[in-house]
């Protein structure tokens, strides 16, 4: 029998597996986990200078993405004609993965460092540890998208989870991994990141349609592979996303983060059901049913 290969972001690793009280010598395919160092070069007062941004926890590959994504999150990168580069730096590792990418911006661009106040780390499990105050994480810059468009059926919503789950290679392999995928309103995917963090994850994403000059991406729909947390959803105002479907709970931040900008968020997207939180407009009812406004 054929052994199919690993997929990028996962290694195999011995293990002892126990079963029934019977112990075997495996190999176990697990997510790798490496440090991402961001660097921001920018220039001011009419020097070169360079910060480093953040350390993330994250599965290497699309590390460019992850690293622009953050920072249009972030508000440090707006203009795509702002940026000189962005590119791998550093030595290389094992498995030819690099652990720092280094984002240069034009010399007449301006940055925002303010934007920052957060500390230098940050972990997979929570993006917005480190932050100054709650105010600070406060989306700016981002319109109240439109209430209509894109309308979408139950039934196209309710089939989105598997199909996440079909297209995730590396969770297949390893079982440890989250994802964000954008689907169309036809419920054809577009483009799928997976990462050990949930919030690398949809950078990956955001940072890859920010450098294809696709955002807003206000024709699409943002499934996530667990809950729906107030920075997430901050990450998919930011990128002008209408509607996201996550197959967990949302916060209550991240509800009333919705509500703010006109998205449309569901929870517990299951097979045949789900909760909409917000933005209920976008979802087609049958028309002897009323749906009362949230």
């Amino acid at each position: 029998m054929t052994v199919p290969p690993l997929p990028p972001g996962a290694r195999e690793l011995p293990v002892h597996r126990v079963r029934a009280g019977l112990w075997t010598a495996e190999q176990d395919a697990l997510a790798i986990e490496e440090p991402l160092e961001t660097r921001l070069i920018y220039h001011r007062r009419g020097r070169r200078r360079r910060k480093t941004i953040a350390v993330t926890m994250r599965t290497p590959g699309h590390d460019v993405e992850l690293a622009v994504g953050f920072l249009f999150a972030e508000g440090i990168l707006n203009s795509r004609s702002d940026l000189r580069v962005a590119a791998h730096f550093g030595p290389v590792k094992e498995e030819g993965i690099r652990n720092i990418v280094q984002v240069e911006l034009r010399p007449d661009a301006s940055v925002d460092l303010e934007r920052l106040k957060r500390n230098f780390y940050t972990s997979s499990s929570c993006g917005v540890c480190g932050k100054a105050s709650i105010e600070s994480l406060r989306v700016s810059g981002c319109a109240r998208l439109s209430a209509e468009d894109p309308r979408v059926d139950p039934a196209l919503i309710a089939s989105l989870p598997a199909k996440l789950r079909e297209a995730q290679a590396v969770f297949a392999s390893t079982g440890g991994l989250h994802a964000a995928a954008l689907f169309d309103a036809s419920g054809t995917l577009r483009w799928l990141r997976e990462d050990v963090g949930r919030h690398n994850a949809l950078d990956k994403l955001v940072g890859r349609q920010w450098l294809d000059g696709r955002l807003p991406s206000s024709d699409s729909l943002l499934v996530l592979s667990g809950r729906a947390s107030f920075e997430l959803m901050q990450k998919a105002a930011r990128a002008g996303i209408p509607i996201v479907i996550a197959i967990g709970a949302p916060s209550t931040l991240a509800v009333e983060l919705a509500r703010e900008h006109g998205i449309t968020l569901i929870g517990f997207a299951r097979e045949n059901r789900f909760n909409i939180y917000s933005g209920e407009r976008r979802v087609r009812a049958p028309r002897d049913r009323k749906i009362g406004e949230i």
